[in-house]
């Protein structure tokens, strides 16, 4: 199934944050610490940032990912679009626009924690959760332009 990746306009926020939310919602060891409707929000905060890209398929938002500088802040495919290439062309995206990416992922999503390194990135360090809102271990990687295969 083809997608196409776009910025993010305003008017998808609700879509955006429909897809956190389904994650947090699906998703056992993540704790809920904001309501759907503060998801929302967050989603329009990154979109106004202008940090957002989606991927569409067949005119509906699909996945998302938000990126700052080489800081990935995000990037969720909804259920129903998993597994189809979508993560992929959304990282692909991220990564022709520049030469590093750091991220965080949590050590209990062994999902992400493959998909990051069979694209290219690296462990730099792991952590006992302390210094992020949900309290759980999580791992920083980092991908860079010079080191991808």
């Amino acid at each position: 199934m083809s997608a196409h990746i776009r910025p993010a306009r305003s008017t998808d926020a609700g879509a955006v944050g429909g897809i956190l939310s389904e994650f947090i919602d699906t998703t056992p060891w993540m704790p809920r610490l904001h309501s759907r409707a503060e998801d929302v929000g967050f989603a329009g905060h990154m979109i106004d940032q202008g940090w957002v890209y989606v991927a569409e398929q067949d005119g509906h938002v699909a996945g998302f990912a938000a990126r700052n500088g080489p800081e990935v802040h995000a990037l969720y495919v909804a259920a129903k679009a998993r597994r189809t290439g979508l993560g992929s062309a959304l990282l692909r995206t991220m990564q022709e626009q520049t030469d590093r990416l750091d991220l965080w992922t949590f050590q209990a999503n062994l999902d992400a924690q493959a998909f990051y390194t069979a694209h290219g990135f690296c462990e730099v360090t792991r952590t006992d959760g302390t210094r992020n809102d949900e309290g759980l271990p999580d791992i920083h990687l980092t991908w860079t332009k010079d080191a991808a295969p």
